[in-house]
């Protein structure tokens, strides 16, 4: 995963995490604007989280941001 994704996925969890406590759900969509401005990174994240991790639609921040800070 490039740097960038990374960072933007940590901020993105500490940010819903602060907004809604530590049981906010999210997807993958949610590090991105509603407009599909970057595909690529899209589709890297989606493969990350799709094909790599399997993980369900809805995930807890918590776990997510922890996933992505320990390198999986």
């Amino acid at each position: 995963m490039r740097p960038s994704l990374r960072d933007k996925i940590i901020e993105t969890c500490d940010r819903k995490i602060a907004q809604k406590g530590p049981n906010v759900g999210l997807s993958f969509y949610a590090f991105f604007a509603n407009r599909n401005d970057d595909p690529a990174l899209l589709m890297e994240a989606a493969r990350w989280w799709i094909e790599t991790h399997q993980l369900d639609h809805f995930e807890k921040a918590v776990k997510i941001r922890a996933m992505v800070e320990a390198g999986q």
